[in-house]
């Protein structure tokens, strides 16, 4: 069946048509805007009125156009760039063009008959944002502890006697009565990191008070190791449950399931460095707490350290487990959720 691949861009939507066998149908190029995405359909409607559209980047420049689409009954796949890049290289195209790259996620969309649908706005969507918007102001925070510190040591050496770090609010009280005593430029400018500090650290407590109302009583709560905060990251990444086929393709867009690096008679699995980092950080956070805390999880570490495997080893088999758990239990929280909202 021919597809349609869609290349974005912040003013510009490279699109390209492809039969079944790959070969170009067509080639346009569209502004980014409400007229252009009216005729990207038109466009579509002529050169392929049933094939699949495969959009590279349907949560950042391409949303908009990924909304347009599906709201006009087209079906949307989202291209991970990773499977565009690959395919670039197949190319007879010297240099590198739009259409090209459109092209490329054209043949990807026609090939790949497993890509997930584009994600649109959901429960689970604003929960990554949240997320997303937490981790911004705990960067930030951290970044102003820095240079904070760099200050006191100029201006009250020492200090660390009284306040051992910027994290707990008794010793940002300590340093505030600190700077409160000295006069500069320095130390006007440190009051002020100080004073920022406290309010993007009251800004990322009021985002964690929303995800803790938003993840409410979801079932991976109860996974021990699961925090609200890791429970939101994982809701979050996951979004619609609907797309996997299985534990298995989660715990590969998880990056947590080997993959084969076999040749001739060597016959091997290696580590998956791919996937989804953000999932795969996620349930890295739970296996450690779990090794660390759970007797069921101390058990089955310490069985893979008498069996002669290392520390990661033991840690990347706990989280391969802890993916079909995790699974089950994002499964269950999105019937309940369907349910509730139905």
């Amino acid at each position: 069946m021919a597809a349609i691949g869609i290349d974005s861009h912040k003013r510009t939507l490279a699109a390209c048509a492809v039969d079944e066998l790959g070969m170009p149908l067509g080639e346009r190029t569209f502004a980014n805007d409400p007229v252009g995405h009216r005729a990207l359909l038109d466009w579509a409607e002529q050169v392929a009125s049933q094939g699949t559209i495969g959009i590279e980047g349907s949560a950042s420049f391409g949303a908009a156009a990924a909304r347009f689409l599906v709201a006009a009954g087209r079906a949307v796949r989202e291209v991970p760039p990773q499977l565009s890049h690959r395919e670039r290289a197949r190319i007879r195209r010297a240099g590198k063009s739009d259409p090209g790259d459109a092209l490329a996620i054209a043949r990807v969309t026609a090939r790949e008959s497993a890509l997930p649908p584009v994600r649109l706005a959901d429960s689970t969507r604003e929960i990554q944002l949240l997320v997303e918007a937490r981790e911004d102001l705990v960067a930030e925070a951290t970044r102003l502890r820095n240079r904070l510190h760099a200050d006191l040591v100029v201006l009250a050496p020492g200090y660390e006697a009284k306040a051992d770090n910027l994290v707990a609010e008794r010793h940002r009280r300590v340093v505030a009565r600190r700077l409160r005593r000295l006069t500069g430029i320095q130390a006007q400018l440190a009051r002020r990191r100080l004073a920022r500090l406290e309010r993007l650290l009251a800004e990322a407590r009021e985002l964690e008070a929303q995800l803790a109302a938003r993840v409410g009583d979801h079932p991976l709560l109860a996974l021990p190791g699961a925090g609200v905060l890791t429970v939101a990251k994982l809701i979050g990444e996951a979004g619609d449950m609907a797309r996997f086929r299985s534990a298995d393709a989660f715990a590969m867009l998880a990056g947590v399931a080997p993959i084969p690096a076999s040749s001739g008679q060597r016959q091997r699995m290696r580590l998956n460095r791919g996937g989804n980092r953000q999932l795969n950080r996620a349930l890295y956070v739970i296996a450690l707490i779990q090794a660390w805390h759970h007797p069921p999880a101390k058990a089955y570490v310490a069985r893979k350290r008498a069996e002669g495997r290392s520390w990661r080893e033991a840690i990347r088999g706990l989280k391969r487990h802890l993916a079909r758990v995790v699974f089950q239990l994002l499964r269950l929280g999105a019937v309940r959720a369907a349910s509730v909202a139905a």
